[in-house]
């Protein structure tokens, strides 16, 4: 069974990261835009992961700029933009396609795993929320407010593995 421990991703900084590093923990994986309507969310996630990351909760962020390219920037320009306007210390990756023939196998994995009629990913700020096992639990659409989805959190932390 595939689970989230069988991929990397790129960190800012171009450091490969193995996604095992998250085993064990709650993990929040959401597509980012710094250009959208939807941006001030990073708010909510950051807020997230301070309240719940001491129970084993983990946020990490994969830019995207395949929605009406409002995510332009470089790494360097992406990371001091989430520090510097939304205090972001949760884990943000180098810039990802979601979907097309570039698709990172992360996400290739996630939409199989909830796609259905939904397989596209839609827009920025599309969250999936993966167990303490490794699976995808849930998928939120972009427009759910990361505050809304606390109670799931909470719930998915409270599960033993």
């Amino acid at each position: 069974m595939t689970t989230l421990s069988d991929f990397s991703a790129n960190t800012l900084s171009g450091q490969e990261q193995d996604l095992a590093a998250y085993a064990g923990k709650v993990v929040l994986v959401v597509n980012t835009a710094s250009k959208c309507g939807l941006t001030p969310q990073f708010e909510g996630l950051e807020t997230l992961y301070e309240k719940y990351v001491a129970e084993g909760l983990v946020v990490l962020g994969f830019p995207c700029n395949q929605f009406a390219s409002q995510d332009p920037g470089t790494s360097d320009e992406i990371g001091e933009f989430c520090t510097k306007n939304y205090g972001v210390t949760f884990p943000m990756f180098e810039k990802i396609d979601v979907n097309g023939k570039d698709t990172h196998p992360l996400y290739k994995w996630l939409k199989s795993e909830q796609g259905g009629m939904l397989s596209m990913i839609k827009w920025n700020f599309t969250k999936f929320l993966i167990g303490r096992d490794g699976t995808v639990i849930e998928r939120y659409a972009p427009t759910t407010s990361p505050e809304s989805i606390a109670g799931d959190i909470e719930k998915a932390l409270a599960t033993i593995v």
